[in-house]
């Protein structure tokens, strides 16, 4: 897979493409990902990436040419636009599962105001947000869904069967996980992970992870 980010801050993504996951599948070859600077397609002294909305209004906005100059560079026939926008719609695990399907990713990092409207009209196939809330830009929010994306690649994870036991790939949330030493500060291990009766664990696991998504995520039940 890969994945071209256009961002002004590049930087931002140092960090999370260095380290764990990220960096082992791209070093094996299976994601190969891009950090584009916006202002690296402006054409002025300056290198403007925003200016001021028709209208009037407080902030600024993302200009349309950085934007269309870089979409169209980087794009092919089998390219998924993505936009990072607190307007966009909620970011879940089958969005994840769906984008990992995906030959090419271009994500489109807002920032400012927002990005003119006709950058989203021409350009953008998925408007994409990582929840009710508004971040300094979308860069922080990208390197989310990114790394989402990519552990769900065949070969990423080190066991085959870990992203299909996450939270919410069966729609409800994982139930409680327990490791050695079978007793720790007089709280123990329940029995049945002890066992080694498969079937009981399994029925076990369902249990527990219906109850708690009842408990804490009721809106998945629906």
């Amino acid at each position: 897979m890969e994945i071209d980010v256009l961002t002004l801050f590049p930087r931002i993504f140092e960090g999370p493409l260095e380290e764990s996951i990220l960096k082992r599948a791209q070093e094996s070859g299976r994601a190969q990902i891009r950090v584009h600077n916006l202002r690296d397609y402006t054409h002025d002294k300056h290198r403007v990436v925003d200016d001021r909305p028709y209208g009037g209004g407080p902030g600024m906005l993302m200009k349309p040419e950085p934007i269309f100059e870089a979409v169209e560079k980087l794009q092919r026939p089998d390219s998924c636009v993505v936009l990072m926008t607190p307007q966009g719609t909620p970011f879940t695990q089958a969005c994840a599962q769906e984008f990992a399907q995906k030959p090419h990713l271009i994500i489109i990092c807002g920032h400012y105001e927002g990005v003119d409207e006709r950058v989203r009209e021409a350009l953008v196939h998925e408007e994409i947000s990582i929840g009710d809330y508004v971040l300094t830009n979308g860069a922080l929010a990208a390197a989310v869904v990114v790394d989402a994306v990519v552990r769900l690649l065949p070969g990423v994870l080190g066991h085959e069967d870990s992203a299909a036991d996450d939270s919410f790939a069966s729609g409800l949330i994982e139930g409680p996980q327990y490791t050695r030493p079978p007793e720790f500060r007089g709280m123990g291990v329940p029995e049945v992970l002890l066992s080694g009766d498969h079937g009981a664990v399994a029925k076990w696991r369902a249990e527990q992870s219906w109850s708690r998504t009842k408990q804490r995520r009721p809106d998945l039940l629906k």
